[in-house]
């Protein structure tokens, strides 16, 4: 192996370590005057980044700082949020890496990961073979065409998975050296920033149609190509493309899509969890979906598995799982206008536009925001849960926070603290019937970096929705007495790491149980899920 120079070393992100080198490896690798004299510990280091972190004018520019970080020591950028993942983990990722995408063009230093643009067609494998990691486990891909709540924002997107695989590391221990982010530029249809002389992608108009297919087909097949037994997540891809990307290469390869199958189960671990507060079953729900795309279809087939699960017949959950879009409830005389996917839940119903009338027909136990409509839950529909349900379950899970269809400052109030509150971006502590609380949050991530470890631990050659059920019961049950006193649905994120570890062992037995684990099972699987789960901590460097 050719000798590494001491700046080589220093900036090299997965070897540095700044004061944490010893005398011994500064002798060693020349580094001696390179850095201050004084010898740290990786806790110290942590101190100063925290404190670094802290002085930041806001938490945009505590995103940028830890991106920097990110690039410069790798160790002690997840050091660092695995020290306090409730304080970071929302500047990493949602809500702030939605400003951080708004932005991106402005506030690019340096590429993370890969960009495939259109004009590479025919090169795919080429170009994922410039990465220089050649053992890539985990690839997250946007287009870029549905980004979080803000909508189409072209190559500006990767920010989305360099955030989500910085939480499968830092949230469940995935080791960093297997993940790849990758955008695929295919253009936008923003005409803002197809104007703004600082966007990085391409300025033109989006790709569509059989061309765009076309294009994922060789993506996908290049990705199976050059990193064979990858699993492939798709993320933040538009209405029209998610669902059917998702259907066509479930039975292909390993993959998923977090908005529809990671939503989905941490969705339905918020219900599982409402339902034992109310010492009631999850089949006894009867849910309306505010929003009709494919994160609402995905958690409303989960919630359907689930009431199946638990003794009821398929027609009969389907009657207690209603969606509502901007054309009214999903009825049977709208068929002929809805996606494929939308169709199995329109409803022998009247039409019907107003969402309390839904509310009231149904008698909804529970309702959930996927609209992306910022107050779509106003007063008026909040106190028509609260006039039905002695306890309404109330769902906001748009993000980012602009984008939330409540607060939890108004479910409270309106419900006269009666509710059962959890919101897909987070909101600060509140006072509750005289005790303060800090509102759930349903985030993806206490199910998606768990699968990620237990497809990591056992080499799982396919992801199905039987995972993401069992991810969610798995999730719910976590909750501590003291969380459930309090109403919350979730755990807090304080115990992020020891929830995904439990997560992840219940999926890896799934995997065995399924036979789709590619290594053979353990006789201890917890102990088996703890064995691959990366810590950051420096290494010595020979």
């Amino acid at each position: 192996m050719a000798t590494r120079s001491a700046f080589e070393i220093l900036h090299n992100p997965d070897l540095n370590k700044g004061t944490a080198f010893t005398i011994e490896e500064r002798d060693r690798h020349g580094l001696e005057g390179l850095l201050p004299p004084v010898v740290e510990t990786l806790e110290q280091r942590i101190d100063r980044a925290a404190a670094q972190c802290d002085a930041c004018a806001n938490d945009l520019a505590r995103y940028i700082y830890l991106s920097q970080l990110q690039d410069t020591d790798r160790t002690l950028f997840y050091a660092l949020i695995v020290s306090d993942p409730n304080k970071y983990m929302p500047l990493v990722y949602t809500p702030t890496v939605g400003d951080a995408c708004e932005e991106f063009g402005h506030i690019f230093r340096n590429s993370k990961g890969i960009f495939i643009s259109h004009k590479l067609k025919g090169r795919i494998a080429e170009v994922l073979r410039n990465w220089p990691t050649k053992d890539v486990r985990f690839i997250v891909v946007t287009d870029g065409s549905r980004i979080l709540g803000l909508g189409d924002l072209g190559a500006n997107g990767m920010g989305i998975p360099v955030g989500k695989l910085a939480l499968y590391i830092a949230a469940a221990g995935v080791p960093p050296e297997y993940t790849l982010p990758i955008t695929l530029d295919l253009g936008t249809d923003n005409e803002e920033l197809r104007n703004d002389p600082l966007y990085p992608g391409l300025s033109q108009k989006r790709i569509e149609g059989d061309e765009y297919f076309d294009f994922l087909e060789e993506f996908v097949s290049a990705v199976e190509e050059v990193f064979p037994g990858c699993c492939l997540q798709f993320e933040d891809f538009n209405i029209k493309h998610a669902a059917p990307l998702l259907a066509k290469y479930r039975d292909r390869l390993c993959c998923f899509n977090d908005d529809i199958q990671g939503t989905a189960g941490v969705a339905a671990a918020g219900l599982l969890a409402a339902s034992h507060m109310k010492k009631e079953k999850i089949s006894d729900q009867r849910v309306l979906f505010l929003g009709g795309g494919s994160a609402g279809c995905g958690i409303a087939e989960l919630l359907v598995m689930a009431m199946v699960e638990d003794g009821l017949t398929e027609a009969e959950a389907h009657e207690r799982v209603w969606l509502f879009d901007i054309d009214g409830l999903l009825t049977e005389d709208r068929k002929d206008s809805l996606l494929d996917f939308q169709k199995p839940f329109a409803v022998d119903q009247p039409a019907c536009d107003d969402f309390v009338e839904a509310i009231k027909r149904l008698k909804a136990t529970a309702i959930y925001g996927v609209s992306t409509v910022g107050g779509a839950f106003n007063e008026k529909v909040l106190k028509a849960m609260a006039e039905i349900n002695e306890r309404p379950v109330i769902f906001p899970y748009s993000n980012p926070t602009s984008r939330s269809e409540c607060t939890a400052e108004e479910a409270y109030a309106a419900t006269d603290g009666r509710c059962l509150f959890a919101s897909g971006t987070p909101f600060p502590p509140l006072e509750v019937k005289g005790k303060t609380i800090e509102p759930a949050q349903g985030n993806n991530v206490y199910i998606f970096p768990a699968l990620g470890l237990a497809l990591y631990a056992t080499k799982a050659r396919r992801v199905t929705e039987a995972m993401f059920l069992v991810a969610g019961r798995t999730l719910a049950g976590t909750l501590t007495q003291e969380e459930i006193d309090d109403g919350l649905l979730y755990p807090s994120r304080t115990r992020i790491r020891d929830c995904s570890a439990k997560v992840a062992a219940r999926i890896a037995e799934k995997i065995f149980d399924l036979g789709l684990a590619g290594v053979e099972r353990p006789d201890d699987i917890e102990a088996f899920i703890a064995e691959c789960t990366y810590m950051p901590q420096y290494e010595l460097l020979e």
